[in-house]
């Protein structure tokens, strides 16, 4: 654990999955500036989607106030800085460090790249969608870091009903169940972090090996299709 303040080296990092809407029950802002003093105590530091706006934007912002622009980074593509912030890059003083990327394959990928954990609060499709993606590189052994669902006053219910239900019919291996940590409130969600183990039904692959003999292979296919056109 280090700190935030720009002299950190290490600092554990974690990736929060939320809307960008506020919903319309105001116990979901409130579990996101809960969540942000959380940050702050443990000195954790956020990557997160990049929004001003709705959960997003509570966080953000409460965390900055807290632990300082250098502990909040986002990361947005570049079609939704003009969608939401017309061309504009958030401002650092009150929403941290701002990444900007071309698309939203190269959002998530830096925000697992970043990520030492993962936490989703609630949200709609686009949570959904990350949520869903860091539990199946966890399910494939691209990753090991814990997945906690802050299901704030139920409402991951079903969510995690669906994970029971497919368990049941045989779409979930019975020993990946571990692969998500349910938190009931954002006080359970450090000893959800802490107390996280893989599950044992996690594929053994070595993505790092297997990664370079594809990229390699893509490499060489490239420079061979170059030169056949030029002869």
């Amino acid at each position: 654990m280090t700190s935030t303040n720009g002299n950190a080296v290490d600092a554990f990092t974690v990736c929060v999955f939320c809307g960008a809407n506020p919903g319309t029950s105001p116990q979901y802002q409130q579990a996101a500036k809960d969540l942000a003093s959380l940050f702050h105590k443990n000195v954790w530091n956020l990557v997160y989607g990049g929004g001003t706006v709705g959960l997003m934007g509570a966080l953000s912002r409460t965390l900055v106030s807290l632990s300082g622009a250098t502990s909040v980074h986002g990361i947005m593509p570049r079609a939704l800085i003009k969608y939401e912030q017309n061309g504009v890059v958030p401002p650092a003083e009150e929403y941290g460090i701002t990444t900007v990327v071309e698309d939203m394959h190269a959002r998530k990928a830096m925000m697992g790249r970043l990520s030492k954990a993962f936490i989703v609060l609630p949200g709609g499709f686009g949570t959904m969608e990350e949520f869903f993606e860091v539990v199946t590189w966890s399910q494939l052994g691209i990753h090991d870091c814990p997945v906690v669902v802050l299901n704030i006053g139920g409402f991951y219910d079903g969510l995690l009903c669906w994970v029971a239900k497919a368990t049941k019919e045989g779409f979930i291996k019975e020993n990946l169940g571990g692969l998500i940590v349910e938190a009931k409130a954002v006080d359970e969600v450090e000893e959800a972090i802490r107390a996280y183990t893989p599950a044992e039904g996690r594929f053994d692959l070595d993505w790092k090996s297997e990664g370079k003999v594809w990229g390699d292979f893509v490499h060489w296919f490239r420079l061979l299709s170059r030169l056949l056109r030029r002869g």
